[in-house]
């Protein structure tokens, strides 16, 4: 089920990111928003409306998917099956070996006088 929904969340967010790239913004941006790319297809106002109303509904279809999402898996890091890396302490054989100790020869004696 949640594999089905990530996927499905995946297809949301490349749509809402196409349609956002597509919409006439006040610089221009990539823009098909003027009737001028659509030919008489639609005027530019319609063609506005239709991409933010098309926006609106990919934007809360997404954010419905995220919430249910987070709801379905809102239990699977806890416990102590090895999920939540903060939780546990570090295991014994997995810490840094400790530098290995370099032993100095003895300073040469001084002759005595």
């Amino acid at each position: 089920m949640t594999t089905v929904l990530l996927i499905l969340n995946l297809f949301v967010t490349i749509a809402l990111i196409a349609v956002v790239l597509v919409q006439r913004s006040e610089g221009g941006g990539f823009g098909i928003g003027s009737s001028q790319g659509m030919g008489s297809f639609m005027t530019g106002r319609g063609t506005a409306t239709l991409l933010t109303r098309t926006t609106s509904v990919l934007a809360a279809v997404f954010m419905l998917l995220c919430l249910l999402l987070a709801v379905l898996n809102r239990g699977a890091s806890t416990g102590t099956d090895g999920h939540d890396i903060l939780a546990q302490p570090p295991a014994p054989g997995t810490t840094a070996p400790a530098p290995a100790k370099t032993t100095t020869p003895p300073p040469p004696a001084s002759p005595a006088h």
